[in-house]
């Protein structure tokens, strides 16, 4: 199984927007990092963005 790598970087959010992000989280029992990773998940899925993952046999699937 492939390992994911993950890139670490800084994200300024105003203290409205960080509030509601972390009672969303809350909310869902994440931690706000991943209720953070969710959102920008969903909306690349929503607006297909994301990269199209690969099959074992090497073709791709959506």
């Amino acid at each position: 199984m492939a390992e994911k790598s993950t890139k670490s970087f800084i994200l300024r959010v105003d203290a409205e927007t960080m509030s509601a992000i972390e009672a969303w989280a809350a909310d869902e029992f994440r931690s706000t990092n991943g209720q953070l990773q969710w959102i920008i998940t969903e909306a690349l899925r929503k607006a297909k963005r994301l990269p199209k993952k690969k099959k074992d046999n090497g073709t791709e699937q959506l």
